[in-house]
């Protein structure tokens, strides 16, 4: 079997997110809680592409594997949630083209389906002079509302293997003296932290060597993290539910400081990607329960998982996909923390435009 590269554009400093309607469960899966489905709109005809100036770093990750059937976990009471309330940080590229296509009949199903919804923020750009004051701009204005806001830090260094989205800190000291300046940022209110999807699924590019040291510098993080900020949430990259076997990523996580509570509060899967919010439910308490640690969760990425993985493993841009399960600290699963938007529907794998822009007929289809 031949394991695609992983593919997270990575362009600039924010995106945003959504919400949606929930998956077909296949009856011998976990059945995940209930979600409102949105009805069908009328088809409208696609314009081409129009990128909004907003440049976005929402990822695009290539399935990696064929899925791995994850085995069933022992029932555990339902864990408390931070909040119920996640934030809308006013300033992505889907709320660009909204507001700059007034006159669009694709506007108001774009608008409120995808540009109305929680959205995380990512900080993708190596930049430690500013990276405390865009930090500090989200989590602030955040907790203004009473909300909860969700940031993705995505600089480590040799991101992405060298692929469409390689770039990140120079070297690793770099890279830390940039958690440093990101943590300033934090605040003191509650905040969740999606520390750099793929660093650790998809590790096996680095030497031993740099992967140890990778794996020290992101268990480092989130002890930054928490110290600066106790309330702040952090959890770390678990791949997704077609990738690598519970226990084969349970022993990389452990080995990356995601098993301590002191750095960690659980894992996230299916950023970017396609894999069902039932599958990815089973796929977690899996790798939770091979990870060990008290009290770790899970979160999942659902923005366009409605319709499950393409069967024939497309990963770019596929047709048929349609929005998840809507963002929610509140997912009443137990061990699962929340169902976030992290991709920007809408925002192209590189086969609706280029890589990171933000395509209107690809956000109507997914939303409609």
């Amino acid at each position: 079997m031949v394991a695609a590269a992983s593919v997270v554009v990575a362009a600039g400093t924010v995106s945003g997110v959504i919400s949606a309607s929930g998956p077909d469960v296949p009856e011998a899966r976990p059945v995940s809680s209930a979600s409102p489905r949105l009805v069908p709109l009328p088809a409208v005809p696609s314009a081409s592409p129009s990128p909004s100036a907003t440049v976005s770093a929402s990822p695009s990750v290539r399935p990696k594997r064929p899925s791995v059937p994850a085995p069933r976990s022992s029932s555990r009471a339902k864990r408390t949630t931070a909040s119920a309330r996640l934030y809308r940080h006013p300033d992505s590229r889907v709320l660009d083209w909204v507001r700059a296509h007034a006159d669009d009949p694709r506007r108001p199903v774009i608008e409120s389906r995808i540009a109305d919804q929680p959205a995380a923020v990512w900080f993708a750009d190596w930049s430690p002079d500013t990276v405390t004051a865009r930090v500090r701009a989200v989590t602030s204005g955040g907790a203004a509302e009473g909300r909860v806001p969700v940031v993705v830090p995505y600089a480590i260094p040799g991101r992405d293997c060298g692929g469409h989205s390689e770039g990140g800190a120079p070297d690793l000291d770099a890279y830390d003296e940039w958690i440093d300046r990101f943590a300033a940022g934090l605040g003191g209110a509650e905040v969740v932290v999606i520390l750099e999807p793929d660093s650790v699924a998809q590790a096996d590019c680095l030497s031993a060597g740099e992967r140890a040291e990778r794996f020290a510098s992101l268990g480092r993080a989130g002890r930054v993290f928490k110290e600066a900020n106790p309330r702040a949430r952090v959890y770390y990259d678990a791949g997704h539910s077609g990738w690598h076997a519970p226990a084969t990523q349970a022993d990389l996580l452990r080995r990356a400081g995601a098993a301590s509570s002191a750095s960690s509060d659980g894992v996230f899967s299916n950023v970017s990607n396609f894999h069902g919010t039932a599958d990815e439910i089973a796929y977690d308490r899996a790798v939770l329960d091979a990870l060990g640690g008290t009290g770790l969760g899970a979160v999942i990425d659902t923005s366009r998982n409605g319709n499950g993985a393409p069967a024939d493993g497309e990963w770019c841009d596929p047709a048929g996909r349609t929005l998840g399960r809507a963002p929610t600290l509140s997912t009443g699963e137990a061990r699962i923390d929340a169902y976030l938007w992290v991709k920007l529907p809408g925002e192209s794998d590189g086969c609706k435009g280029a890589p990171g822009t933000f395509s209107p007929s690809y956000a109507y289809d997914l939303a409609r």
